[in-house]
């Protein structure tokens, strides 16, 4: 008997939490509890309420920069909406990953307004085309900062950024896999717009697929186009500064003492890798990750970068829990009164 779909996400939720329980358990193994509360003593915690405070600032920023492609479907919609909308989904993706994303389109399509048939002007596969044009600029960014790095800082950083790349691009399993998608997905392609003309099934996908490619060229019909590059430096500067609050929360300990700005920009780059890695919230990849960054490149062991990749990700948790609480609360009992 097959499982019905409510059971399959059930069951995908539950190998993610897992995933994210063992990584976590590899990460904490080795933390000097002692040393970790004694640095949570001397940690600065004005910079960390910053940190969280330019989270929310974010937030903001990031919806104004995704209402810049939706707005050439729907005039109407508001920052509000956009906000609430990236609250929600960062506050699901900490229960479920990536339901996030489906709940944020889901939210946007629903506060869209009605054209004179009584349709949504924004629909699912346009708003959905606008949210993947997002993800592929803010991935190509990731890398430009990255290339920089690179060069700029290549005795510091380049060489770790680089094997790192170079281990990821090794996998022959990986670019056969991804050949393999990218085959699936153009046969298909090609296949829906053979029979678009049959209408049916065949019909129906084809016209999803033409708006996910209305949504895509958005960016060709956006105002003030400027602005739109202007959220997106306002965007990474904001994350830099977050983390560099957390490096200045842990200056009186001596480990980390000697962290700069550049430091706290890598730092940023080798964090948002971590997202790659579907488990709920971050938990475990997050604090692999930039812990295996630190011992790598300054020697600081494991137990000792625990204390950053926690700080600075659980109060990044923490905000995205209560900017979701705050949406939700407005859009329950004031938005909808």
């Amino acid at each position: 008997m097959l499982m019905d779909k409510k059971t399959k996400n059930i069951l995908r939720s539950l190998f993610w939490v897992a995933v994210a329980v063992v990584l976590v358990y590899f990460c904490l193994r080795s933390v000097d509890w002692e040393q970790f509360m004694l640095a949570m003593e001397q940690c600065r915690w004005e910079y960390v309420i910053l940190s969280m405070l330019l989270g929310a600032l974010v937030f903001y920023v990031r919806g104004n920069r995704w209402r810049m492609l939706l707005l050439p479907f729907d005039p109407s919609t508001s920052r509000i909406t956009t906000f609430n909308a990236y609250n929600i989904c960062m506050a699901v993706n900490l229960a479920i990953p990536r339901a996030g994303e489906v709940a944020r389109l889901g939210y946007v399509v629903g506060h869209s307004a009605l054209d004179k048939d009584g349709r949504r002007l924004l629909t699912l596969d346009k708003a959905l085309g606008t949210l993947l044009i997002e993800r592929v600029w803010d991935g190509l960014v990731t890398l430009g900062m990255a290339a920089a790095l690179v060069v700029l800082m290549w005795e510091t950083f380049g060489a770790y950024l680089v094997e790192s790349m170079a281990g990821l691009g090794s996998s022959n399993a990986l670019w056969w896999a991804l050949g393999g998608v990218i085959v699936f997905i153009g046969a298909f392609l090609w296949l829906c717009y053979s029979f678009r003309e049959k209408g049916g099934l065949w019909g129906k996908v084809w016209g999803f697929i033409a708006g996910i490619g209305s949504g895509l060229s958005s960016f060709m019909h956006m105002k003030r186009v400027w602005l739109f590059f202007v959220y997106t430096a306002l965007i990474w500067l904001i994350y830099w500064l977050m983390s560099a609050c957390i490096v200045w929360a842990l200056q009186d300990i001596e480990a980390f003492s000697h962290l700069t700005l550049a430091d706290a920009f890598f730092l940023m780059i080798a964090g948002s890798i971590s997202s790659v890695v579907p488990v709920p919230g971050g938990f475990g990849a997050y604090h692999g990750l930039v812990c295996g960054a630190m011992l790598s490149i300054w020697n600081i062991p494991v137990g000792t970068g625990m204390i950053f990749a926690t700080l600075n990700h659980e109060s990044q948790v923490l905000t995205q829990a209560l900017c979701g609480l705050a949406s939700y609360i407005h859009e329950s009992f004031i938005r909808r009164k």
